[in-house]
């Protein structure tokens, strides 16, 4: 059974994912590198709090 707090960081991980989709989607599309760089970054930080919260 899944605590509030559980909820909350399972939101948290799920934005920081939706919002690197969506820059490295338009930094393709746009041909920016930094947006891109910015968007691989997310995605690396959502997987570090996916692995180190829920081991």
């Amino acid at each position: 059974m899944e605590s509030l707090g559980d909820r909350g960081m399972r939101s948290r991980i799920i934005k920081l994912l939706s919002g690197s989709v969506v820059l490295v989607a338009a930094g393709v599309l746009t041909d920016w590198w930094w947006l891109m760089g910015v968007g691989a970054w997310m995605l690396i930080a959502a997987g570090l709090i996916e692995m180190i919260y829920r081991p």
